[in-house]
Order: C-alpha cells, then structure tokens, then sequence
C-alpha cells in the first residue's frame, strides 16, 4: 500500500509543505572571509600602540572621530579596507584603524567585578586572584566553556562569559 492510496490527497499537500520549506530556507552561510588579509570577520585582535586614531573612514583624509588610549586593549575587526580595519570596543565605539596600530596578541577585558581566575576550569577550583571589572589580560587558551588568562603574573581559568574579547563559539589553544 502506498502513502498516496492511504492518505489519499494528504501526501501531495505535506509533500508541498516539504518541499516549500526547504526551498524558502536560508542557506548555510560559510565563514565571511575578509577581502584583503583573507582571514574570518568579525576576529578579535589587540591593540599594539598606547594610541591609536580612530577614523570615520578607511584613510588619513577621514576626520578622528577619538583616540584609544590603552595597549592590549581588546577590540573585534568587522572589516578590512587596504591597509585599514573597521573595529570596535566592548561598547561598541569604533571606526576606522591603520593595521599597523593592531596585534594579533588575544587579551579580554574582565566584564564582571572580583572578576575570580581559578586554577582549574572548575567552579569548586581554588581562586587564584580576583580581577576588578575593566582589567585587561592576556588570553593564553579557550575551551567551549573556559578561557585560561595570564595578569601581572598571575595565571588562572574563569568562564568565557565573564570576559570580552573572544567569541562564544571560539576555541583557542
């Protein structure tokens, strides 16, 4: 017995369901690769100069719309221009930076205060020390759940989500 002949007249209409679902779907969408440095966007870097002018637009004739003031600072490229990258804070401010100005260094800013660095990724783990909101650390590892910082000395796990500076689905070793 075929579905047709025991369902008569709903095959064809789930069948037309099906079949309109599947072609109205969005498509997987690959990895946005960036047109000069072939790399993935949005990537997170830091930033490599104590100052850097933030521009309007992706050359010197741009207006500076401000200044980052702080090395290591972590910021997100969400796109490339030439010798240009457009990035952001963990606020959201941004513009236009020469790429000379970034590193590929990884550093997060701590997003909660008494921010706790563990010496396993485990909450039962000993606290290693205890970061104040804003402080800024170098990553030196990340699993699904658990990002390994290393500041002033001190070398500890705390939960990704605690931090800015790395993506939710990124794994870095």
């Amino acid at each position: 017995m075929s579905l047709k002949s025991a369902f008569p007249g709903v095959a064809p209409a789930i069948f037309a369901c099906v079949i309109s679902a599947l072609a109205t779907a969005a498509p997987a969408r690959a990895q946005e690769r960036g047109p000069v440095t072939n790399l993935p966007l949005p990537r997170y870097v830091s930033m490599k100069a104590a100052e850097a002018n933030v521009r309007r637009g992706p050359s010197l004739t741009h207006r500076i719309d401000w200044v980052f003031k702080h090395e290591d600072i972590p910021l997100e490229i969400t796109a490339e221009h030439g010798h240009w990258r457009r990035v952001r804070d963990r606020d959201g401010a941004g513009g236009w930076v020469h790429y000379s100005l970034l590193s590929g260094v990884r550093t997060a800013i701590a997003e909660t205060d008494m921010l706790e660095l563990r010496a396993q990724p485990d909450p039962a783990s000993l606290v290693i020390a205890r970061l104040e909101i804003g402080v800024i650390a170098r990553i030196e590892t990340c699993s699904a759940t658990w990002c390994r910082l290393e500041v002033a000395g001190y070398e500890g796990w705390t939960p990704k989500g605690t931090i800015w500076g790395v993506a939710a689905d990124e794994i870095l070793e």
